[in-house]
């Protein structure tokens, strides 16, 4: 089963808060993480593995061909044996072949906890370096944030119904080398972006 943020549903009503957890291996990441869920109700930072937490959802800072063998990606492919094969299908069949940076789609892991994982891109091809000028994390982030807010499964389900919390590492600071205050920044951006608008509609 694979989701895209195409489709969009109102928010009507007061609902649970999610819960976003920026998790971090290193103190660099994790002191940028704290600054910027300061004062962003719903932004909880954890110093240690996407794995100890119980959440509904991981992200997997992605290529644009839903390839996991580096990084958070391959440790996703340990855990979750079928997710890539379930990240593959599903950016064959909703975008071609090429999820490009700036979408986002939701797969199941196959296993209970937890459930689901969002794959989007910071790079296009496995193992690129990014520029140190890059907004691919903006893009990755505000994808996945959109997705997560608005989108809809084949069966009209809303995402965030069934994604109530989700457990998010760096992007695109392993392989791609963006510095922690920049994706820092730009996963901040992107969360005020998207949830500034839910909240006052």
């Amino acid at each position: 089963m694979g989701v895209t943020a195409e489709s969009e549903r109102s928010t009507d009503g007061a609902e649970p808060e999610l819960r976003l957890v920026l998790c971090a291996l290193d103190e660099p990441l994790t002191a940028a993480w704290r600054e910027i869920a300061d004062g962003r109700p719903g932004v909880d930072v954890h110093q240690g593995s996407v794995f100890d937490r119980p959440v509904d959802a991981v992200v997997s800072p992605a290529n644009s061909y839903g390839w996991m063998r580096g990084g958070i990606d391959a440790l996703y492919a340990r855990a979750f044996p079928d997710v890539e094969q379930h990240v593959r299908r599903a950016v064959l069949a909703y975008h071609g072949g090429e999820l490009p940076v700036g979408q986002a789609l939701l797969v199941a892991t196959g296993v209970p906890s937890p459930r689901w994982l969002f794959s989007s891109p910071t790079m296009r091809e496995p193992g690129e370096h990014l520029p140190a000028d890059t907004v691919n994390p903006y893009l990755c982030a505000r994808a996945v944030l959109r997705l997560w807010s608005n989108g809809v499964l084949e069966n009209g389900t809303p995402v965030r119904d069934l994604v109530r919390s989700i457990a998010m590492p760096g992007l695109g600071t392993g392989v791609g080398g963006a510095s922690a205050q920049l994706c820092a920044r730009q996963v901040a951006a992107a969360w005020d972006e998207v949830f500034a608008r839910v909240e006052y509609r």
